[in-house]
Protein backbone atom coordinates (compact mmCIF):
# COMPACT_ATOMS: atom_id res chain seq x y z
CA UNK A 1 0.00 0.00 0.00
CA UNK A 2 1.17 3.69 -0.96
CA UNK A 3 -0.08 6.93 0.80
CA UNK A 4 0.24 9.72 -0.75
CA UNK A 5 -0.08 12.06 2.22
CA UNK A 6 1.83 15.91 1.00
CA UNK A 7 -0.99 18.57 1.89
CA UNK A 8 -2.97 16.28 3.98
CA UNK A 9 -2.99 15.88 7.20
CA UNK A 10 -6.27 14.46 7.41
CA UNK A 11 -4.96 11.73 10.40
CA UNK A 12 -3.96 14.92 12.38
CA UNK A 13 -6.16 17.59 12.88
CA UNK A 14 -9.81 17.43 13.64
CA UNK A 15 -11.08 18.44 9.63
CA UNK A 16 -14.97 18.04 10.46
CA UNK A 17 -15.77 21.84 10.67
CA UNK A 18 -14.90 22.22 7.31
CA UNK A 19 -18.24 20.53 6.39
CA UNK A 20 -19.93 23.07 8.46
CA UNK A 21 -17.97 25.55 6.32
CA UNK A 22 -18.48 24.10 3.21
CA UNK A 23 -21.95 25.66 0.84
CA UNK A 24 -21.40 22.54 -1.44
CA UNK A 25 -21.40 19.79 0.92
CA UNK A 26 -24.50 18.68 3.53
CA UNK A 27 -22.61 18.63 6.72
CA UNK A 28 -22.48 15.74 8.55
CA UNK A 29 -21.41 14.92 12.50
CA UNK A 30 -18.21 12.88 11.28
CA UNK A 31 -18.79 10.49 13.90
CA UNK A 32 -16.11 7.34 13.27
CA UNK A 33 -14.77 4.39 15.21
CA UNK A 34 -11.55 2.51 13.96
CA UNK A 35 -7.91 1.96 15.29
CA UNK A 36 -7.98 5.59 16.41
CA UNK A 37 -11.45 6.52 17.08
CA UNK A 38 -13.79 7.08 20.02
CA UNK A 39 -14.74 3.23 20.52
CA UNK A 40 -11.90 0.58 22.17
CA UNK A 41 -13.83 -2.01 21.03
CA UNK A 42 -16.02 -1.53 17.63
CA UNK A 43 -14.69 -0.62 14.11
CA UNK A 44 -17.14 0.59 11.36
CA UNK A 45 -16.21 3.04 8.61
CA UNK A 46 -17.21 6.99 8.52
CA UNK A 47 -17.64 9.29 5.44
CA UNK A 48 -15.84 9.23 2.45
CA UNK A 49 -15.28 12.48 -0.39
CA UNK A 50 -14.27 13.33 -3.86
CA UNK A 51 -10.78 15.59 -3.48
CA UNK A 52 -9.48 18.47 -5.48
CA UNK A 53 -9.29 22.41 -4.87
CA UNK A 54 -10.84 23.42 -1.62
CA UNK A 55 -12.36 19.47 -1.31
CA UNK A 56 -14.13 18.84 2.18
CA UNK A 57 -14.87 15.66 3.43
CA UNK A 58 -18.50 14.32 2.56
CA UNK A 59 -20.44 11.65 3.57
CA UNK A 60 -21.96 11.51 0.20
CA UNK A 61 -20.68 7.88 -0.58
CA UNK A 62 -20.92 7.29 3.30
CA UNK A 63 -23.18 5.15 5.64
CA UNK A 64 -25.58 7.06 7.56
CA UNK A 65 -25.25 8.30 10.54
CA UNK A 66 -27.38 6.19 12.15
CA UNK A 67 -25.13 3.13 10.72
CA UNK A 68 -22.23 5.15 11.90
CA UNK A 69 -23.00 5.26 15.70
CA UNK A 70 -20.43 4.06 18.07
CA UNK A 71 -21.89 1.93 21.05
CA UNK A 72 -19.17 3.71 23.37
CA UNK A 73 -19.13 7.87 23.66
CA UNK A 74 -15.62 9.57 24.59
CA UNK A 75 -16.58 12.16 27.33
CA UNK A 76 -14.31 14.63 25.40
CA UNK A 77 -14.93 15.84 21.80
CA UNK A 78 -11.77 15.49 20.04
CA UNK A 79 -11.56 13.79 16.94
CA UNK A 80 -8.85 11.31 15.91
CA UNK A 81 -7.40 10.70 19.42
CA UNK A 82 -3.70 8.58 18.53
CA UNK A 83 -3.78 5.69 21.25
CA UNK A 84 -0.44 5.81 22.41
CA UNK A 85 0.91 2.07 24.21
CA UNK A 86 2.73 1.91 27.90
CA UNK A 87 5.97 1.81 26.12
CA UNK A 88 5.31 5.60 24.05
CA UNK A 89 3.71 7.14 27.44
CA UNK A 90 7.01 6.18 29.11
CA UNK A 91 9.45 7.30 26.20
CA UNK A 92 6.94 10.67 26.27
CA UNK A 93 7.80 11.30 30.26
CA UNK A 94 11.71 10.55 29.26
CA UNK A 95 11.92 13.08 26.96
CA UNK A 96 10.37 15.69 29.17
CA UNK A 97 6.95 15.52 26.78
CA UNK A 98 4.73 14.75 29.59
CA UNK A 99 2.46 18.06 28.98
CA UNK A 100 1.29 16.90 26.01
CA UNK A 101 -0.33 13.95 27.52
CA UNK A 102 -4.03 13.42 27.74
CA UNK A 103 -6.56 10.83 28.75
CA UNK A 104 -9.75 9.66 27.52
CA UNK A 105 -12.56 7.81 28.99
CA UNK A 106 -15.77 6.75 27.46
CA UNK A 107 -19.68 6.61 28.73
CA UNK A 108 -20.65 2.97 29.29
CA UNK A 109 -23.35 1.29 27.25
CA UNK A 110 -26.32 -1.31 28.79
CA UNK A 111 -23.48 -4.32 28.60
CA UNK A 112 -19.96 -2.29 30.26
CA UNK A 113 -19.12 -2.63 33.87
CA UNK A 114 -19.88 0.88 34.98
CA UNK A 115 -19.19 3.10 37.93
CA UNK A 116 -20.61 7.08 38.42
CA UNK A 117 -17.92 9.74 38.53
CA UNK A 118 -18.94 13.50 38.05
CA UNK A 119 -22.98 12.49 36.89
CA UNK A 120 -20.20 10.29 34.52
CA UNK A 121 -21.38 6.70 33.59
CA UNK A 122 -17.96 5.86 32.74
CA UNK A 123 -16.92 2.53 31.18
CA UNK A 124 -14.97 0.18 33.79
CA UNK A 125 -12.92 -3.44 34.12
CA UNK A 126 -13.52 -4.85 37.29
CA UNK A 127 -15.11 -1.61 38.92
CA UNK A 128 -12.29 0.48 37.53
CA UNK A 129 -12.75 3.57 34.96
CA UNK A 130 -10.80 2.76 31.80
CA UNK A 131 -9.02 5.03 29.92
CA UNK A 132 -6.73 5.50 26.99
CA UNK A 133 -3.65 8.33 26.33
CA UNK A 134 -3.35 10.47 23.83
CA UNK A 135 -1.67 13.56 22.47
CA UNK A 136 -3.46 17.08 22.80
CA UNK A 137 -5.01 18.45 20.16
CA UNK A 138 -4.95 22.66 19.63
CA UNK A 139 -5.79 25.11 17.21
CA UNK A 140 -3.45 25.92 14.63
CA UNK A 141 -4.11 27.66 11.48
CA UNK A 142 -4.07 25.12 8.46
CA UNK A 143 -4.71 24.56 4.97
CA UNK A 144 -5.15 20.94 4.35
CA UNK A 145 -6.53 18.78 1.38
CA UNK A 146 -5.02 21.92 -1.20
CA UNK A 147 -7.18 24.48 0.06
CA UNK A 148 -6.48 27.55 -0.66
CA UNK A 149 -7.27 29.36 3.11
CA UNK A 150 -6.37 28.75 6.03
CA UNK A 151 -8.26 28.09 8.86
CA UNK A 152 -8.20 27.12 12.38
CA UNK A 153 -8.75 24.19 13.49
CA UNK A 154 -7.81 21.43 16.21
CA UNK A 155 -4.33 19.91 15.27
CA UNK A 156 -2.47 17.62 16.93
CA UNK A 157 0.40 19.06 18.95
CA UNK A 158 3.71 18.16 16.83
CA UNK A 159 1.87 19.18 13.59
CA UNK A 160 3.88 21.68 11.88
CA UNK A 161 1.12 24.41 10.75
CA UNK A 162 3.13 25.22 7.32
CA UNK A 163 4.05 21.83 6.08
CA UNK A 164 1.67 20.13 7.93
CA UNK A 165 4.20 17.41 8.54
CA UNK A 166 4.97 15.74 11.85
CA UNK A 167 7.75 17.55 14.08
CA UNK A 168 7.99 13.96 15.77
CA UNK A 169 8.29 11.72 13.25
CA UNK A 170 11.86 10.93 13.05
CA UNK A 171 12.11 11.19 17.29
CA UNK A 172 12.59 8.01 19.24
CA UNK A 173 8.73 9.12 20.82
CA UNK A 174 6.89 8.93 17.38
CA UNK A 175 4.02 7.11 18.28
CA UNK A 176 3.32 3.26 17.47
CA UNK A 177 0.23 4.19 15.75
CA UNK A 178 1.27 6.92 14.08
CA UNK A 179 3.87 4.81 12.37
CA UNK A 180 1.94 1.99 11.81
CA UNK A 181 -1.32 3.99 10.59
CA UNK A 182 -3.49 3.49 7.76
CA UNK A 183 -2.01 -0.05 8.02
CA UNK A 184 -3.57 -0.80 11.34
CA UNK A 185 -7.34 0.43 9.86
CA UNK A 186 -6.71 -1.87 6.65
CA UNK A 187 -6.40 -4.62 8.53
CA UNK A 188 -9.49 -4.33 10.50
CA UNK A 189 -10.76 -3.94 6.95
CA UNK A 190 -11.94 -0.13 8.49
CA UNK A 191 -12.17 3.16 6.75
CA UNK A 192 -8.74 5.15 6.91
CA UNK A 193 -8.89 9.17 7.42
CA UNK A 194 -7.10 9.05 3.55
CA UNK A 195 -10.44 7.66 2.36
CA UNK A 196 -12.07 9.72 4.14
CA UNK A 197 -10.28 13.12 2.81
CA UNK A 198 -9.73 12.03 -0.58
CA UNK A 199 -9.79 8.82 -2.14
CA UNK A 200 -6.79 9.33 -4.02
CA UNK A 201 -4.45 9.75 -1.70
CA UNK A 202 -4.80 5.82 -0.76
CA UNK A 203 -3.37 2.89 -3.50
CA UNK A 204 -3.97 -0.27 -2.44
CA UNK A 205 -2.53 -1.70 -5.41
CA UNK A 206 0.01 -0.65 -8.04
CA UNK A 207 -3.06 -0.19 -10.68
CA UNK A 208 -4.49 2.52 -8.91
CA UNK A 209 -4.08 5.69 -10.51
CA UNK A 210 -1.00 7.86 -8.34
CA UNK A 211 -2.15 10.74 -5.90
CA UNK A 212 -0.91 13.92 -4.87
CA UNK A 213 2.50 13.99 -3.42
CA UNK A 214 4.95 11.61 -2.66
CA UNK A 215 4.41 7.63 -2.21
CA UNK A 216 4.64 6.53 1.25
CA UNK A 217 4.46 2.75 1.55
CA UNK A 218 2.51 1.34 4.33
CA UNK A 219 3.00 -1.91 6.17
CA UNK A 220 -0.39 -3.38 5.85
CA UNK A 221 0.69 -6.69 8.28
CA UNK A 222 0.53 -5.73 11.70
CA UNK A 223 2.34 -8.63 13.28
CA UNK A 224 0.09 -8.29 16.21
CA UNK A 225 1.09 -4.68 16.79
CA UNK A 226 -3.16 -3.63 17.01
CA UNK A 227 -3.18 -4.72 20.38
CA UNK A 228 -7.11 -5.80 20.70
CA UNK A 229 -9.14 -7.90 23.41
CA UNK A 230 -7.52 -8.90 26.67
CA UNK A 231 -4.07 -8.44 25.10
CA UNK A 232 -4.59 -4.54 25.38
CA UNK A 233 -5.16 -4.00 29.20
CA UNK A 234 -2.55 -2.44 30.28
CA UNK A 235 -0.60 -2.00 27.24
CA UNK A 236 -3.15 0.55 25.32
CA UNK A 237 -6.34 0.15 27.46
CA UNK A 238 -5.42 1.47 30.87
CA UNK A 239 -7.45 0.85 34.28
CA UNK A 240 -7.35 3.44 36.96
CA UNK A 241 -7.27 1.51 40.50
CA UNK A 242 -8.64 5.01 42.25
CA UNK A 243 -11.81 6.14 40.98
CA UNK A 244 -12.32 8.26 44.08
CA UNK A 245 -9.24 10.34 42.95
CA UNK A 246 -10.79 10.92 40.00
CA UNK A 247 -13.88 12.58 41.12
CA UNK A 248 -13.61 16.31 40.00
CA UNK A 249 -11.35 15.82 37.35
CA UNK A 250 -14.13 14.68 34.35
CA UNK A 251 -15.65 17.87 33.97
CA UNK A 252 -12.64 19.30 32.91
CA UNK A 253 -11.98 16.35 30.60
CA UNK A 254 -15.06 16.74 28.96
CA UNK A 255 -14.11 20.89 28.65
CA UNK A 256 -10.90 20.14 27.76
CA UNK A 257 -9.45 22.02 30.51
CA UNK A 258 -7.95 19.92 32.27
CA UNK A 259 -5.06 20.95 34.75
CA UNK A 260 -1.44 19.30 34.80
CA UNK A 261 -2.56 17.70 38.45
CA UNK A 262 -5.33 16.46 36.78
CA UNK A 263 -3.58 14.96 33.42
CA UNK A 264 -1.08 13.05 35.95
CA UNK A 265 -3.79 11.22 37.89
CA UNK A 266 -4.13 9.72 34.85
CA UNK A 267 -0.56 9.53 32.52
CA UNK A 268 0.94 8.00 35.80
CA UNK A 269 -1.10 4.93 36.18
CA UNK A 270 -0.76 4.40 31.69
CA UNK A 271 2.91 5.01 32.75
CA UNK A 272 2.97 2.53 35.92
CA UNK A 273 0.22 -0.51 34.01
CA UNK A 274 1.74 -4.05 34.10
CA UNK A 275 0.60 -5.49 30.35
CA UNK A 276 -1.96 -8.23 30.39
CA UNK A 277 -2.77 -7.37 34.09
CA UNK A 278 -4.66 -4.81 36.33
CA UNK A 279 -1.41 -4.52 38.11
CA UNK A 280 0.30 -1.10 38.89
CA UNK A 281 4.01 -0.02 39.94
CA UNK A 282 3.51 2.34 42.57
CA UNK A 283 6.94 2.96 42.36
CA UNK A 284 6.77 4.25 38.74
CA UNK A 285 3.55 5.34 39.41
CA UNK A 286 5.13 7.98 41.87
CA UNK A 287 7.65 8.80 39.42
CA UNK A 288 5.67 9.51 36.70
CA UNK A 289 3.45 11.58 38.61
CA UNK A 290 6.51 13.53 39.37
CA UNK A 291 7.85 13.80 35.52
CA UNK A 292 3.98 15.11 34.22
CA UNK A 293 4.33 17.54 37.08
CA UNK A 294 7.85 18.98 36.17
CA UNK A 295 7.35 18.93 32.49
CA UNK A 296 7.86 22.49 30.48
CA UNK A 297 8.66 21.21 27.27
CA UNK A 298 8.79 22.97 23.53
CA UNK A 299 5.65 21.29 22.71
CA UNK A 300 3.46 21.93 25.91
CA UNK A 301 4.12 25.64 25.96
CA UNK A 302 3.61 26.11 22.30
CA UNK A 303 -0.21 24.40 22.81
CA UNK A 304 -0.74 26.61 25.82
CA UNK A 305 0.06 29.71 23.27
CA UNK A 306 -1.42 28.43 20.14
CA UNK A 307 -4.78 28.07 22.36
CA UNK A 308 -4.15 32.03 23.19
CA UNK A 309 -3.81 32.80 19.99
CA UNK A 310 -6.84 31.32 18.34
CA UNK A 311 -9.39 34.43 18.51
CA UNK A 312 -12.12 34.22 21.24
CA UNK A 313 -15.03 32.25 19.82
CA UNK A 314 -13.13 31.39 16.57
CA UNK A 315 -15.31 29.58 14.19
CA UNK A 316 -13.82 26.54 13.48
CA UNK A 317 -13.34 26.32 9.59
CA UNK A 318 -14.30 29.88 8.46
CA UNK A 319 -11.21 31.27 6.00
CA UNK A 320 -8.67 33.30 7.42
CA UNK A 321 -6.92 34.67 4.26
CA UNK A 322 -4.23 36.89 5.67
CA UNK A 323 -2.33 34.25 8.67
CA UNK A 324 0.54 33.27 7.49
CA UNK A 325 1.11 29.96 9.24
CA UNK A 326 4.83 29.76 8.83
CA UNK A 327 5.52 32.97 10.20
CA UNK A 328 2.89 32.10 13.34
CA UNK A 329 4.75 28.78 13.67
CA UNK A 330 8.02 30.05 13.88
CA UNK A 331 7.81 32.45 16.35
CA UNK A 332 5.31 29.88 18.45
CA UNK A 333 7.21 26.56 17.95
CA UNK A 334 10.55 26.99 16.10
CA UNK A 335 11.79 29.49 18.85
CA UNK A 336 11.00 27.30 21.78
CA UNK A 337 12.89 24.90 20.32
CA UNK A 338 10.45 22.56 17.67
CA UNK A 339 12.10 20.77 15.42
CA UNK A 340 12.08 21.29 12.23
CA UNK A 341 9.88 19.14 9.26
CA UNK A 342 11.71 17.68 6.72
CA UNK A 343 10.00 19.03 3.54
CA UNK A 344 8.51 17.48 1.01
CA UNK A 345 10.73 15.50 -1.70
Amino acid sequence: MKVHCQGCAGCCLDWRPLLASSTTVAGVDGDSSDARGNDPGDDDASTASPGGTDAVPSADQGPTTAARRTRRTAIDDVYNLVPLTRDDVRTFLEAGLGDVLVPRLWEADADDDAITIDGYEIAAIAGRPVFFVGLRKVPKPVAPFGRSARTWLPACVFLDPGTLQCRVHDEDCYPEECEAYPGHNVALEAETECDRVEGTRIRRDDDAPPGPGPAIEVDTDPDGSLLLGPQAVGQKVFVHPDPDDLEGRLEGLAADALSAEDRAAFVAVAAASAPGTLSISEPHRERAHQQVLEAASWAGGAADEWTQRAPPGTEWGDPLESLDSATLAREVERERGAPETPGWE
